[in-house]
């Protein structure tokens, strides 16, 4: 679905990327680890057109993106929804209307079938009755599944995940892990998330894939990647506890 060829960024003259060659397949769940600064959310933001590379290229189900702008780059966002670390939502709106907000700037659908399908969202992550709510109401958690919500409303063929479970408890991050992993199996949309959890991750991902030193270390099924013998993965897989999750059974096709 997603394919970066040799993609190249500095930020501030400093370089980020280096060269990140990255295949992620159709329909699965992708986990991105690495070390803090290593520039996981920049790989992000080039997936989805937020930035351009400095050299190397960016495809999407075929179409090279990285030099399309205006009409047509949106056409190619359309298909993407993104779940921030702190949810951004609009503080002034509701969550109901924080949830209706892509609809109706983008698909100017009748009002009934927005308020069905807002209500849908609401009702699959486990907010059914706060959506007279505002986000100053709202727990961390909460405001995760209301983020999760206006994500899921558009539909989207591809959700990227930046450290969505970024400053909750483990109760309740184990929780909103469990609810992506819900809508994924369910709506079957190709999923990336940049993690540092481990080793959670690898109880839900399909894939994972390091990024270090500026370029993709390694990239395998979660039990594979956790057998490496790279002695830098294995360092920070040790880091972040015992990898004693079982990983998540699906059949994955090897990008």
């Amino acid at each position: 679905m997603i394919k970066l060829v040799g993609v190249e960024k500095a930020l501030g003259g400093e370089p980020v990327l280096r060269g990140v060659n990255l295949t992620i397949p159709v329909g699965k769940l992708t986990t991105i680890i690495g070390r803090s600064g290593e520039g996981k959310s920049v790989l992000l933001k080039h997936m989805i057109g937020l930035m351009q590379p400095d050299r190397g290229d960016v495809w999407v189900d075929g179409l090279e993106i990285s030099r399309l702008k205006g009409k047509r780059l949106n056409q190619v966002r359309e298909r993407f929804a993104m779940v921030f670390q702190g949810a951004a939502l609009f503080d002034s709106l509701t969550v109901f209307e924080n949830v209706a907000f892509p609809l109706r700037e983008k698909r100017h659908l009748p009002e009934p079938e927005v308020i069905r399908r807002v209500e849908e969202k609401l009702e699959q992550v486990g907010l059914a009755a706060m959506g007279h709510k505002f986000p100053a109401e709202l727990s961390g958690g909460m405001k995760k599944r209301a983020g999760l919500a206006r994500a899921l409303v558009m539909e989207p063929e591809i959700i990227l995940f930046d450290e969505p479970t970024t400053g909750l408890d483990p109760l309740m991050a184990k929780t909103i892990r469990e609810l992506i992993v819900g809508m994924h199996r369910a709506l079957g949309f190709t999923a990336v998330m940049v993690s540092h959890e481990i080793p959670d991750i690898f109880a839900i991902s399909d894939w994972v894939a390091m990024l270090r030193g500026g370029a993709i270390a390694a990239m395998a099924p979660p039990a594979e990647f956790q057998r490496t013998s790279d002695p830098g993965i294995r360092e920070f897989i040790a880091a972040g506890g015992p990898a004693t999750v079982q990983p998540r059974t699906c059949s994955v096709t090897r990008p």
